[in-house]
């Protein structure tokens, strides 16, 4: 086997181990956490005066329902703790369930 071979190999194998399920949950919860910081920076960093907005107009009303509310990042908060779940519940299946587990998740 040559090296260039070998390298291939180890790629395609690297790659395909990253592609299994729970690795791909925890890329996913990876993701979420970086949103979730990168937003509490912004939000920390960037203050909205809301006593001057309107109610015509629409970046006003857009500011007032995703900004002052921090609504994006309680969706990011919701959707951490929702994988987490999901990563949970696939460790269960797992762990309790070892042959289905290989035979139905795995070999999706």
């Amino acid at each position: 086997m040559r090296d260039g071979d070998a390298a291939f190999s180890s790629t395609t194998m690297t790659a395909f181990c990253f592609l299994q399920t729970m690795n791909i949950l925890i890329i996913n919860q990876s993701v979420l956490d970086l949103s979730a910081s990168f937003f509490t920076l912004l939000t920390a960093v960037v203050e909205v005066d809301g006593t001057r907005m309107s109610r015509d107009s629409v970046y006003d009303q857009f500011v007032c329902r995703m900004w002052l509310t921090r609504l994006p990042f309680w969706d990011f908060l919701i959707a951490s703790s929702y994988n987490m779940l999901v990563m949970a519940l696939e460790r269960y299946a797992a762990v309790i369930y070892p042959i289905w587990y290989n035979n139905n998740v795995r070999s999706a």
